[in-house]
């Protein structure tokens, strides 16, 4: 089974978010772990990759299990900020910090989840089945957002459009 990493990195009251070239929403930075790659690993490297900062881990806030093939194992880590200057990568279009009272309206589930997880600040490992991402709802999605679904479907089967000119 393919897992995937999310970090949050989190300056007082404001959160780290990427848009993302292949589908313009803002997320939190992530991706899928590399064959022979721990989590850990990964997260360390994703941030890098998707925002030129170089990290460590703070803490593992959760893992989510998938209820469907719309999404993978997933593990949260809240990241420390070592050193580097946010840098836009082929994976980016855009990066800033967005107060917590103040994030992207159109944020795809189940991140806006996540960050709530994060605020918990729960001193035990958060477990949970990704109950957010069904397939009726992309379903109504798709009847909303047509050209984002199409992008996020064609993701799934590796077809990435990284286009740096994807606007809004």
């Amino acid at each position: 089974m393919s897992s995937s990493v999310v970090c949050i990195l989190m300056h007082q009251d404001q959160v780290l978010l990427i848009k993302r070239r292949d589908i313009p929403v803002w997320v939190l930075p992530g991706g899928g772990i590399d064959p022979g790659e721990s989590p850990e690993e990964c997260a360390v490297r994703e941030m890098q990759e998707e925002t030129g900062l170089t990290t460590t881990i703070k803490r593992k806030i959760g893992e989510y299990s998938p209820l469907n093939k719309l999404t993978r194992y997933t593990h949260f880590f809240e990241m420390t900020l070592l050193s580097g200057t946010l840098t836009l990568t082929d994976e980016t279009a855009d990066i800033q910090f967005f107060k917590l009272g103040e994030l992207p309206s159109h944020m795809p589930p189940p991140y806006p989840d996540w960050i709530e997880d994060a605020l918990l600040f729960s001193p035990t490992l958060i477990q949970k089945k990704l109950t957010q991402i069904t397939y009726l709802k992309l379903f109504k999605t798709l009847l909303r957002h047509p050209l984002l679904v199409i992008r996020f479907l064609l993701t799934k089967i590796h077809i990435h459009l990284n286009s740096p000119s994807v606007k809004d």
